[in-house]
């Protein structure tokens, strides 16, 4: 809280002479409103006892008229309240319709990549996480004050694209293709794969994929027909999935854009010896000073490119084009040492970019035992629109019997998807389960999205109501939502500073909780008028909290459950 914060910093300035952060932290309820270590740190510089400068700290805080109470705990932790009252006119001060927003990135430029799925597969879940992450990431950047740029960076290059012409001479036609569209390419590619295996990277359909992505390479135009024609029927299905996930990126600039970039970007690195030519024609960037024994291997010994050749060709470009100040590459766990080793290369071209790497784990699901795997095609739902279709009927089931909107139904459906994408750090494998998703109980979206609904349902209710002055209401009833709601703040930029969403999402479930123990001891529309004032204005704050938070979720709050 900023303002009990400033005057403990005030006073240290004044009693000490010492400027130190003054951090204030959420103890107990039973131990006071908030804690801080203050004396302690102080103790360090002063040579005194942490136990006796708490005292005087706690004597002449005492007299502060915004303290209620203060006491010593341990060696010289303070513990203070602050009066409901007044807590409620900090809030007050603060609040705004963009509450829990900051200005920490303006004036700065950021790129946020995801979710960047290939062409010519179908929209798998596989991709649920870079889509969740990366737009809550967007969000949470633009709610701090960066200048966002989205860039969802399409695998239409590379090896995939020799399978799928390979493949699709070999196991499909015109006819298959014009019925069935991306699950006729999705198939195409997994019996292309499975001949290949059985023939061997060196067999006939092996050598024709590699006879096809050479043909590209080198902008032959049959070539270039079935990258057109792939990637269209590829990008209305992406375009399709991504408007039900309720994401969109800036840009969409794939790999086939920058491939042609990447070539010249290697000669360049070859000219200027950053690069190194093997016997066999394939060029790598050594690393050794960065740590990496391995080498970056940045184009194939027949001279295709690679990922890092349309990597770098891609830095490149940002640079020039955008002139970033940071980039985020919202990409699995399971990439982490290549990115480590581009970003190396990065280092080593003089780039000043801040280049972050956005990881996460993967999504398991439980088998009939018990057990946790990741989840697959052998389990069931992969594809998007499968696990969409299905979250939308599991929806239906939870309100069934009221009257709620299709439209209700979607987003309730993606809500509780997205917040179970945020039930833990992005960094932890995430448990995928039907029940806890849906679950109008427990840490869950529809949870959450419940408390929201309430609170604008008693909103709509009272639309009409001209609401009195209410000076001498004390707010005693609703202290521990006033000391919910100033906590926002802080919780986005911790949230912002790692990009850690799931502290959004842990902060509305506690928001939501907080709110339904009110309810069970507080009266809101039947109360006296003053009180009713008071209340519904807070509650105004409260829903407009919800919003903001959800939002940088990605889930939007539906009219009824």
């Amino acid at each position: 809280m900023n303002e009990a914060a400033q005057i403990i910093d005030q006073l240290i300035k004044t009693k000490f002479s010492q400027e130190v952060k003054v951090n204030l932290t959420r103890p107990k309820p039973e131990f006071g409103d908030f804690s801080t270590n203050i004396a302690m740190q102080l103790a360090g510089k002063l040579g005194q006892n942490p136990r006796k400068i708490a005292e005087e700290l706690k004597s002449e805080l005492e007299n502060n008229a915004f303290f209620e109470s203060v006491e010593i705990a341990g060696p010289g932790f303070i513990n203070f309240r602050v009066a409901a009252r007044q807590l409620e006119e900090t809030l007050l001060q603060a609040f705004t319709a963009k509450y829990g927003s900051n200005n920490s990135g303006e004036g700065k430029t950021v790129i946020v990549e995801y979710p960047s799925p290939n062409f010519a597969k179908p929209y798998s879940v596989g991709h649920l996480r870079p889509g969740n992450q990366g737009w809550a990431a967007r969000q949470l950047l633009d709610f701090t004050g960066w200048n966002v740029i989205t860039d969802n960076h399409i695998g239409d290059y590379g090896t995939p694209f020799g399978i799928w012409v390979a493949g699709f001479l070999t196991f499909s036609s015109e006819e298959k293709l014009s019925e069935r569209g991306i699950y006729e390419l999705g198939d195409v590619y997994i019996k292309t794969k499975a001949a290949i295996k059985e023939q061997g990277e060196d067999g006939r359909l092996a050598q024709t994929a590699q006879d096809w992505l050479l043909k590209l390479d080198r902008g032959d135009q049959e070539a270039l027909d079935f990258a057109n024609k792939f990637k269209e029927i590829s990008m209305n299905h992406i375009h399709g999935v991504m408007e039900r996930l309720k994401i969109s990126t800036d840009y969409e600039y794939g790999e086939a854009f920058f491939a042609p970039k990447g070539k010249a970007a290697v000669q360049k690195l070859l000219e200027s010896g950053v690069a190194a030519q093997n016997a066999d024609g394939s060029v790598i960037v050594p690393l050794e000073e960065y740590g990496f024994d391995v080498p970056l291997l940045v184009q194939k010994s027949n001279g295709a490119p690679l990922y890092a050749t349309t990597d770098l060709a891609t830095i490149l470009f940002r640079e020039e084009e955008f002139a970033p100040d940071k980039v985020v590459y919202v990409v699995g766990a399971e990439q982490q040492f290549y990115f480590s080793q581009l970003f190396a290369m990065s280092k080593k071209l003089g780039v000043k970019t801040d280049l972050y790497h956005l990881w996460f784990g993967v999504i398991d699901q439980l088998n009939a035992d018990g057990t946790r795997e990741k989840m697959s095609s052998r389990r069931g739902v992969v594809l998007m629109e499968e696990l969409l279709d299905q979250a939308e009927e599991k929806a239906r089931q939870v309100v069934e019997g009221r009257d709620v909107s299709e439209d209700d139904v979607k987003k309730i459906a993606l809500g509780a998807i997205k917040f179970s994408d945020f039930a833990a750090d992005r960094r932890t494998n995430i448990l995928f389960d039907w029940n806890n998703i849906f679950a109008l109980t427990g840490f869950s979206g529809p949870y959450v999205q419940y408390a929201a609904v309430r609170i604008n349902n008693i909103l709509r209710k009272e639309a009409d109501f001209v609401p009195q002055d209410y000076k001498d209401y004390d707010f005693a009833s609703e202290k521990g939502i006033l000391l919910q709601l100033l906590e926002f703040p802080e919780i986005v930029s911790l949230a912002a500073r790692d990009l850690e969403p799931h502290k959004i999402a842990k902060y509305l479930y506690d928001l939501a909780r907080e709110m339904n123990r009110y309810y069970e001891k507080t009266r809101v529309s039947d109360s006296p008028i003053a009180e009713k004032s008071a209340r519904l204005d807070l509650l105004k704050k409260v829903a407009q909290t919800f919003e903001n938070g959800l939002n940088i979720l990605g889930i939007e709050v539906p009219e009824k459950m």
